[in-house]
C-alpha cells in the first residue's frame, strides 16, 4: 500500500485547503527536519494499458464497437498530447488467439515505449489492434509500472478496460496495492467500458489503492475527454518528493519538522503527533491528506490540531474536501504574534539576540474504522504539507467588538426606527376609525 499520498493526494492535488508550497523560512531553536525541495527537470511520464480481450468487439457504445471507440479516443489523445508529456502504450489480451489460458494469460505487449511521442507511429501502432484473447489486468499493471521505471516525479497509468480480471492470480487490486507500497509515486486511473458491478468494484480498488480515480465511460465523448484529462493532469502532479517522518504517540520526542512535504503512515483511530517551531510574527499552515486505499466504515474522517507543548489546544483544522471519495483532506492556520508567546512553549535557544520560536505541536488524527476482513497494517498513506510565513495583518477597521461609534450608532438607528413605526402605526389606527 502507498507510502505516500498520490495527485491525489494527487494527495496529489483536487484537493482542498492545502498550503502553498513552500517558502524557505529561517527557523530559530533546534534544527527542524526540512524536505528537500529541488523540482527535477524530468518530464511528466504516462502510460495508457488497453484491453484488447475478445469482450472488447461488443457493439454497445453509441453503436459501434469497444475497441473502435477505443482507438478512436487513442488517436484524439495522442494528437493533444503536451509536447513535454512522455507517453507509452501497452496492450493486453491482443496477441494469442488459442484456449490454452495460462499462456493467454501472459499476453501483454508494450507497442509504444514510454518516450517523446512519434504520433504516427503510435496511431498506427493502435489502428491494428483486434479484440483477441484474455484478460490479464495484474500482469499487465506490473509490466506497466517497469515501463515507466522510477524517478522523482509520479508516474501515471491510465487502464482501459471492459472486464474484470480472467486470469488472477495475480490479482490486479492486490498488484496495484503491491505496486504503490514501493515507493515509486505510481497513480493508477481506471476507465471502465462496461457497466458491470464486478468490473466497476474491481477498478475502484485498483484506483483507490493508488490514490487514483475511476470513471465510468458510456459514450466516445466521455471516454475520450477523461482520457485526456488524465493525461493532462500528469503535468499538474507536485514534482516535491515528500520526506519521511515517524510521528510520536505524543508531542514530546516527536519530529521537528520546518517548512515541507513529509509523508507517514497512520493506524486506524490513531493520533499521530509532529512540532513545528514559529516564532512571534510568523503564521502556521498546515495541512494533511489521508489516502483511503483499503474498505472503510462512511462517516468518519480526519482532524488535524495544533497544540501548546502542554496540550492546551490553540486552533483545530476544518475539513478540506475536494469531491474525491479516495483522499480525505483537512487543513488550519495559526500566527505567532508577540502577546501569543504564552500559548506554547519557547524554544531554548542560544543568545543570539533573535526572537526565540515557540513549538507548536501538530497532531493527525483518524476515526475511520475498517470493514469486516479489511487489513489494518500497515497504516493508511499520510501526507503532511507544511508552510510557514509572516503573519497576515489583522483588519484595522472597527468592528461590534470594538467600535463603540459605530454600537451607538447601530442603537441610536433602531430607537429612531421604532418611534417612526410606533407614530406611523397609531396614524393609521386613528384613520381608520374616523372612517
Amino acid at each position: 500500500m502507498p507510502p505516500t499520498l498520490r495527485p491525489v493526494i494527487n494527495f496529489r492535488r483536487s484537493t482542498a485547503v492545502l498550503v502553498g508550497l513552500l517558502t524557505t523560512t529561517a527557523l530559530t531553536g533546534p534544527a527542524p527536519a526540512t524536505a528537500d525541495q529541488e523540482t527535477p527537470a524530468e518530464p511528466p511520464k504516462v502510460e495508457l494499458v488497453l484491453d484488447v480481450s475478445g469482450s472488447m468487439r461488443a457493439n454497445d457504445i453509441d453503436g459501434r464497437s469497444r475497441i473502435a471507440v477505443a482507438q478512436q479516443a487513442f488517436n484524439e489523445v495522442v494528437d493533444a498530447l503536451p509536447e513535454e508529456t512522455q507517453l507509452g502504450i501497452r496492450v493486453l489480451g491482443a496477441t494469442y488467439r488459442g484456449r490454452d489460458k495460462k499462456q493467454g494469460c501472459l499476453d501483454t505487449q508494450q507497442i509504444v515505449p514510454v518516450g517523446p511521442v512519434n504520433r504516427v507511429q503510435a496511431k498506427a501502432a493502435v489502428a491494428t489492434l483486434r479484440p483477441t484473447g484474455f484478460t490479464p489486468v495484474g500482469l499487465a499493471l506490473r509490466e506497466a509500472a517497469k515501463d515507466l521505471g522510477t524517478g522523482s516525479t509520479a508516474r501515471r497509468i491510465v487502464l482501459i478496460t471492459d472486464g474484470e480480471d480472467t486470469c488472477a492470480p495475480p490479482d490486479p487490486c492486490e498488484v496495484a496495492r503491491e505496486l504503490a507500497a514501493q515507493g515509486t509515486k505510481l497513480v493508477v486511473d481506471t476507465l471502465g467500458l462496461a457497466p458491470d458491478e464486478k468490473v466497476r468494484r474491481q477498478l475502484l480498488c485498483i484506483a483507490a489503492a493508488t490514490g487514483g480515480t475511476y470513471t465510468a465511460a458510456q459514450s466516445a465523448d466521455e471516454l475520450t475527454g477523461r482520457i485526456k484529462q488524465l493525461v493532462d493532469r500528469a503535468r499538474d502532479t507536485h514534482t516535491v518528493t515528500p520526506t519521511v517522518v515517524a510521528g510520536r504517540s505524543a508531542c514530546d520526542g516527536a519530529p521537528l519538522l520546518g517548512p515541507g512535504v513529509y509523508r507517514d503512515r497512520e493506524a486506524f483511530s490513531e493520533h499521530r503527533w509532529y512540532r513545528v517551531p514559529v516564532r512571534p510574527g510568523q503564521e502556521l499552515r498546515a495541512s494533511v491528506s489521508v489516502a483511503l486505499d483499503r474498505p472503510v466504515n462512511r462517516d468518519h474522517g480526519v482532524l488535524l490540531r495544533a497544540t501548546a507543548t502542554d496540550g492546551r489546544e490553540l486552533v483545530r483544522g476544518v475539513d478540506a474536501g475536494s469531491g474525491r471519495t479516495d483522499v480525505v483532506s483537512a487543513g488550519l492556520r495559526w500566527s505567532a504574534t508577540e502577546d501569543r508567546t504564552d500559548e506554547a512553549d519557547p524554544t531554548p535557544e542560544a543568545s543570539t539576540g533573535t526572537i526565540a520560536a515557540t513549538t507548536v505541536c501538530l497532531v493527525v488524527s483518524n476515526s475511520f474504522a475498517p470493514r469486516p476482513g479489511t487489513r489494518a497494517t500497515p497504516g493508511m498513506p499520510v501526507e503532511l504539507m507544511i508552510d510557514v510565513v509572516a503573519s497576515s495583518p489583522a483588519p484595522a477597521a472597527p468592528d461590534l467588538g470594538r467600535g463603540w461609534v459605530l454600537l451607538v450608532l447601530l442603537t441610536l438607528a433602531g430607537l429612531l426606527t421604532g418611534l417612526a413605526a410606533g407614530l406611523l402605526t397609531r396614524w393609521w389606527v386613528a384613520t381608520w376609525r374616523e372612517n
